[in-house]
C-alpha cells in the first residue's frame, strides 16, 4: 500500500511519501547534529575558561580552538534579561540558524554565543555576517582573553 502525501495544498495520487525521500537525500543537509553542540556545564566552564573572546554589535563571541580538529561545536546563553521565555527562544533559534549556515566556513573550535541586548529585532543575516567576522577575528589571535582567576581560598 503506498502512502499518498499532500503537495501544495492538493491531494496527488502521482506523489507518495517514497518519491519525496529520493528529493530529500539530493539536498546536503545543514542540521545541527548533538555532536555539534556543547551540551554539559563543564564544556561551558572550559570555553569560558580558557576561550578568546570577540564582541561586535549584536553578539559576543568565546571560541576555544579543539584539540581533535573535528569541526565547529555550539553552545548558546542567553540570559533572561533579554525578556520573556518567548523572546528568549527565539533569539537562541536565530543565533542557532546563523550558526547552522556559517559552521562549513568556520574554523574548528567551540563557540558559545551570547547575544546582546538590543531592542530592535535580531535579524538572521546580520547574525550570520557578524558571527563570521568574530570567529575570524577570535581564530587570527585577535580576540580578547580573560586572564584566569587566582584559586579561591577555602572558607
Amino acid at each position: 500500500r503506498r502512502r499518498h502525501t499532500r503537495l501544495q495544498g492538493d491531494w496527488s495520487s502521482d506523489v507518495c511519501s517514497s518519491d519525496l525521500q529520493v528529493t530529500a537525500k539530493a539536498t546536503p543537509r545543514l542540521g545541527l547534529p548533538r555532536t555539534a553542540r556543547l551540551l554539559s556545564a563543564r564544556e561551558f566552564q572550559k570555553v569560558y575558561q580558557r576561550g578568546g573572546r570577540s564582541a561586535g554589535a549584536w553578539i559576543t563571541v568565546v571560541a576555544l580552538r579543539r584539540p581533535d580538529q573535528q569541526g565547529a561545536r555550539l553552545g548558546v546563553s542567553v540570559s533572561k534579561d533579554h525578556g520573556a521565555a518567548v523572546r528568549r527562544n527565539k533569539i537562541k533559534r536565530l543565533l542557532r540558524e546563523a550558526f547552522r549556515h556559517e559552521r562549513p566556513q568556520l574554523p574548528a573550535m567551540d563557540y558559545i554565543l551570547i547575544p546582546r541586548m538590543r531592542e530592535e529585532k535580531f535579524s538572521l543575516a546580520v547574525l550570520r555576517s557578524e558571527l563570521s567576522q568574530l570567529a575570524q577575528r577570535i581564530a587570527s589571535g585577535k580576540g580578547a582573553r580573560r586572564s584566569p582567576r587566582p584559586p579561591e581560598a577555602p572558607r
